[in-house]
């Protein structure tokens, strides 16, 4: 089989499902796929997508920035700035979360290498694991860094690793409940697990449905909204220890939902709904865009 079905809940292992929307593959085929959720936890998934042995072919599109490092059209140079901006956020938020100020550190799903780049700079030991062989030669050709595929992952001893982090990139693996496992397994025990994700019931979220740009079907297999990404931790034994919004997100993701929805001014209105969003996560953080959790072992 060559498509994702899933018959059981990977949360809480119930096959109780409804249907939630139809989103559309904007980014490189067009085809549809469908949301559901599951009624007894809540868990939203993407259902019937591609398998991981065939779903290259959706992320290979020039405009898939994470892996091709593009700065074509106005959208991704904003996106880049941005970056430049959560690279020193997310570092600051490393520093008062770790036990270390340079310990070792894994980063899953690296695309090319800009944040083992700068935290390597900050005196940090890096490691860092990417799928893609284009994102991986990017990295070594613009920082010498020497990204390794995904079986990496299995080759690492026990208790490797001060701080494991995750952005943007537990929404694409396809052995959640596996992947789960292992950063339990590699993860010092005073260590720090930090995974960032789209929010789904975040403001932007509700207002564009299906054609929210961070639905990204069927890149994003899993739809983790704060309370159920509480429960996948605390299913591995982590304890939730801090929850911050990126609001950064909801600009890029705004821009792009409009896109999708073939408005002029994309741009424009793009920014006034990520502005309108911005202020929904000042008064309720769990409105963000994006979330990032930060989790230890119980």
């Amino acid at each position: 089989m060559n498509i994702l079905k899933i018959d059981i809940c990977p949360l809480c292992g119930k096959s109780r499902f409804e249907k939630v929307m139809i989103c559309t593959d904007h980014y490189a085929t067009g085809e549809p796929f469908e949301i559901f959720r599951c009624k007894d936890c809540g868990f939203m998934f993407t259902q019937n997508a591609p398998d991981e042995n065939v779903i290259g072919r959706y992320y290979e599109s020039p405009d898939y920035i994470s892996h091709s490092d593009t700065h074509k059209g106005l959208m991704n140079k904003v996106y880049h700035g941005v970056r430049q901006v959560m690279l020193s956020r997310k570092a600051k938020l490393i520093r008062h979360n770790c036990d270390t100020s340079r310990g070792k550190l894994l980063d899953i799903g690296t695309g090319t290498g800009y944040f083992p780049h700068f935290m390597a700079g900050k005196g940090w030991e890096v490691s860092a694991i990417e799928k893609s062989q284009q994102a991986r030669t990017f990295a070594k050709e613009h920082f010498n860094l020497d990204v390794k595929g995904p079986e990496a992952l299995d080759a690492f001893p026990p208790q490797s690793f001060d701080v494991i982090t995750l952005w943007h990139v537990m929404e694409h693996l396809q052995n959640l409940n596996e992947t789960w496992e292992r950063l339990s397994v590699i993860l010092k025990e005073r260590g720090v697990l930090i995974i960032a994700v789209p929010n789904p019931s975040s403001f932007d979220a509700r207002h564009y449905k299906e054609f929210w740009g961070a639905y990204d079907v069927p890149r994003h297999l899993w739809h983790f909204t704060p309370s159920v990404m509480q429960q996948f931790g605390a299913k591995h034994g982590f304890k939730l220890s801090g929850l911050h919004p990126m609001p950064f997100d909801a600009f890029y993701v705004s821009m792009l939902s409009e896109k999708y929805l073939g408005r002029r001014c994309t741009f424009l209105s793009g920014m006034f709904t990520g502005l309108k969003a911005w202020f929904a996560s000042l008064a309720k953080k769990e409105r963000s865009s994006s979330m990032i959790y930060v989790f230890r072992k119980k």
